[in-house]
């Protein structure tokens, strides 16, 4: 599957390795944009909206290993071989499934929040209430969906990014699909291991990464760094973005 993609490549050395930003669940292509910006005097970019989402096809198949795929297919569309790749949540998943889908076109991976593990909880049901009673209340604005979310969601950043996807009454992601492939979402299966360098940043407010995951993490990134950015959760690269941009610079070597 050929993904809705955005490049920059007018700023950058032309010959100098592409970036891969992946954005998490219920998000777009636009949600690593501060990274983007940040690196797009470095490097060509290419930030994707993750099948199910944004601008991309959408399927009922939602697994690691198909949307790694998805991955490969646009970068061939794009003439693009070997990259480096940044994924948050979900997209931290699906970048470490590249490395086990083809090693050989990986360069570098950070993963933001995120661990190879099974997690075993769903930690999401409040949001998918959230986002179905604004469907069930036909409302088109997103000032008006913003107020059905607060009867269920009391994070006002949560809120306001979930609606970055609410577009004229309408979700730019698959509901239905999300739902039925939330399991497989929150879970995984071990890959083999990684023996190059990993970047894995982790909000120090957030469990995602908690230090329970550090024997399965280096079983399959067995090379991995780890740096924590206090202050911050799941969403670490919106709250510190300064942070994240300074620690994925130096293991760039930007």
């Amino acid at each position: 599957m050929i993904l809705n993609a955005r490049l920059q490549t007018e700023q950058s050395t032309v010959d100098s390795q592409p970036i891969l930003l992946i954005h998490g669940l219920f998000g777009s292509l636009d949600n690593l944009g501060v990274l983007a910006r940040g690196l797009k005097d470095d490097r060509p970019l290419i930030q994707v909206d993750v099948r199910n989402h944004g601008m991309s096809p959408r399927s009922e198949e939602m697994n690691y290993a198909v949307m790694a795929q998805d991955m490969f297919d646009t970068l061939d569309a794009h003439g693009i071989d070997r990259v480096s790749v940044i994924g948050h949540s979900m997209g931290g998943k699906i970048a470490m499934t590249m490395s086990a889908l083809a090693p050989e076109r990986i360069e570098q991976l950070v993963m933001i929040d995120i661990a190879p593990v099974d997690y075993q909880t769903r930690r999401h049901d409040e949001i998918f209430a959230a986002i179905r009673a604004v469907t069930e209340s036909g409302v088109k604005l997103r000032s008006a969906a913003a107020n059905v979310m607060r009867n269920v969601i009391n994070e006002e950043g949560v809120i306001q990014f979930i609606l970055k996807s609410f577009q004229d009454g309408e979700w730019r992601f698959n509901v239905p699909v999300l739902w039925d492939n939330y399991a497989t979402i929150s879970g995984w299966k071990d890959i083999p291991a990684w023996p190059h360098p990993a970047l894995f940043i982790r909000g120090g407010d957030s469990a995602y990464l908690d230090n329970q995951y550090r024997d399965a993490l280096l079983k399959q990134f067995p090379a991995a760094h780890a740096h924590v950015i206090s202050g911050a959760g799941h969403w670490v690269h919106a709250e510190k973005p300064d942070a994240v941009l300074r620690s994925v610079r130096r293991f760039f070597a930007l």
